[in-house]
């Protein structure tokens, strides 16, 4: 009877020891060192990461005890549960005459509505043998969430790929050669009755609008042809003469005056020479190398024609060689017909409502015509009819293009159908237009990953500087929005625009080189809509720097600009030390 007695006596003890050794952990706790960093915490990257320390007063960790910290952070009446940090009496052999100390990193994704936030912890002193626990109060270490990184705006860049129309004037070459006798300027009548001639009256009938007729007049190396200085010359003329005859026979009228004749005589000169006989075989490589030798070398031109005469091979050049270069050459620049704009925007519109014939224009001046109106709604009709023609990558992208802007205007539903038709395109051909129209599309649905994969196949094949800069204005928020801040800044410098000088600054701002971020959200525009948010994260870089002076006027121009920002000035951590001056400048 007196053993039992004894057993139980030594678990009563047993237990009343175990229970004061849990009140001492428990009333030790209220010494607990425990430190957050950062305070409050951060949003980056679309998460909140933060580490937290704890050190516990000597002899709070007896030997086989544990002692952990829950963690929570607790949001709009909710708890989102978080590691705990667990201290075992076994690890802290010192534990009773040290401190201990532990610290942990914790990370969780963000979403909207966790901003108020608080990170609640909450001791638990245990006794793993005797499966017995107390519990601290719960005790706020870390209150608010800021979330400055999640002002970032998207930028969107839908490139219409070139139409490949030129509404410019275009020149039409007609060229035509006449031949003369050796030594003569005279254009005879086997000339004038030539096939050549023939076509050559025929072009000047058919007034075809000219802008200029050059011709050029060329001897041969003979001695005769070169004696006379003024051969070539007269040769051309002779050819402008004839051609003016013409242009009276058909009545050309006020017309001729419009038409610049052009004569170039070309005297003394090899160039011809060497190419026809480049392209003769009536004489061997040999020979051409032993004539090419003399034409190239030292000597004045009747040096060289003197020495050509002494060749076995001269006989053959003057009868094969010589008699084509007896010319005058004509060349005749004509304008290329074409519809004018307005005629191409009027068979357009027929051809989208069924009024005209699908042929009545090209692909090309289908898709030019694209570029005639600032109506997104005809643009998409004219780009669908130009995917309906034909297979062509850029109707495709420019449709995708037209459907993006339109989605930009609010018709969230076109983002799909410029998906699809990107799609479409890029089995076509893959260029930089259509990865940077995906890209921007992605943006939209926030499908942020498929975004920069766009960007990064885009960035492949850009090759101009304004697919570069577009690129890189939708690229800088989606570094923003990983928490590369740096390489943000470097992209959003190469690009332009309100909502690029906007991010840039946010991102020099998280980024911590506050006077950069101050000169980047001045380069907005007050007649920018994003004037009032630029001025917002001026004030932010003040207060960040600890210039009051840039934090009062920078929100002063956000309130004046958007009266909205006023409330979540006034509750943002970013101006915690600046209370009043914050109040005095909304007010």
């Amino acid at each position: 009877m007196k053993k039992i007695n004894l057993v139980i006596a030594l678990l009563v003890g047993s237990t009343i020891f175990s229970g004061c050794s849990l009140n001492k952990m428990i009333k030790l706790a209220d010494k607990q060192d425990l430190k957050v960093d950062p305070n409050p915490l951060e949003v980056h990257g679309g998460q909140v990461a933060f580490n937290m320390s704890a050190v516990l007063p000597a002899k709070m960790l007896p030997k086989g005890k544990v002692y952990s910290l829950k963690t929570v952070y607790q949001y709009n009446g909710q708890d989102l549960n978080l590691p705990d940090i667990e201290f075992k009496a076994d690890d802290f052999p010192s534990s009773s005459s040290t401190t201990s100390r532990k610290s942990q990193d914790f990370v969780f994704a963000y979403k909207e509505g966790m901003n108020p936030g608080t990170v609640i912890i909450q001791g638990e002193a245990k006794d793993p043998r005797k499966n017995k626990s107390k519990l601290t109060k719960q005790l706020p270490v870390a209150e608010g969430l800021i979330t400055t990184s999640t002002l970032v705006r998207d930028v969107y860049y839908t490139p219409f790929a070139f139409h490949g129309y030129n509404d410019k004037e275009e020149l039409l070459p007609t060229n035509v050669a006449f031949y003369f006798d050796k030594g003569s300027s005279v254009f005879k009548s086997s000339e004038k009755r030539s096939d050549r001639a023939d076509n050559l009256k025929a072009f000047i009938a058919e007034k075809n609008v000219t802008r200029t007729v050059t011709v050029t007049g060329l001897h041969s190396p003979e001695g005769s042809e070169r004696v006379n200085s003024d051969l070539a010359e007269n040769r051309a003329q002779a050819i402008e003469k004839y051609y003016r005859q013409q242009m009276d026979k058909y009545d050309y009228q006020d017309l001729a005056d419009n038409i610049s004749f052009i004569i170039k005589p070309v005297v003394e000169d090899w160039n011809s020479f060497k190419d026809a006989l480049a392209e003769y075989n009536g004489v061997d490589d040999s020979q051409k190398s032993e004539i090419l030798r003399i034409v190239n070398g030292l000597g004045s031109f009747e040096d060289k024609e003197d020495a050509l005469q002494k060749l076995s091979s001269y006989d053959k050049l003057v009868k094969d060689v010589y008699p084509p270069l007896r010319t005058a050459k004509t060349e005749i620049l004509t304008v290329k017909p074409k519809k004018s704009s307005a005629q191409i925007s009027v068979l357009a519109k027929g051809i989208t409502n069924n009024s005209e014939s699908a042929d009545a224009l090209n692909m090309e001046e289908m898709l030019f015509a694209g570029t005639l109106t600032p109506s997104l709604d005809e643009k998409a009709a004219i780009y669908t009819a130009a995917t309906k023609k034909g297979t062509s990558w850029v109707a495709h992208n420019n449709l995708a293009a037209t459907y993006l802007m339109q989605a930009a205007q609010g018709n969230t539903s076109k983002v799909s159908d410029a998906i699809t038709q990107l799609e479409i395109a890029a089995k076509i051909q893959k260029t930089a237009e259509v990865h940077a129209n995906l890209a921007t599309a992605y943006v939209m649905q926030g499908n942020y990953g498929k975004a920069m994969e766009n960007v990064t196949a885009g960035e492949s094949l850009a090759s101009g500087n304004d697919l570069r800069a577009g690129l890189n204005g939708v690229k800088g928020p989606l570094l923003i929005r990983s928490a590369k801040y740096s390489d943000a800044t470097t992209a959003l410098s190469s690009a332009s625009g309100d909502v690029v000088s906007y991010d840039k600054g946010l991102a020099y701002l998280l980024s911590k080189e506050f006077s950069k971020a101050k000169a980047a959200f001045s380069d907005v525009p007050s007649s920018s809509d994003a004037y009032a948010w630029a001025q917002y994260g001026s004030a932010i870089a003040g207060a960040r720097s600890g210039n009051e002076s840039d934090l009062v006027s920078g929100l002063k121009n956000a309130v004046n600009a958007d009266a909205s920002l006023k409330a979540k000035a006034l509750s943002d951590l970013e101006f915690k030390n600046y209370k009043s001056a914050v109040e005095g400048a909304v007010k």
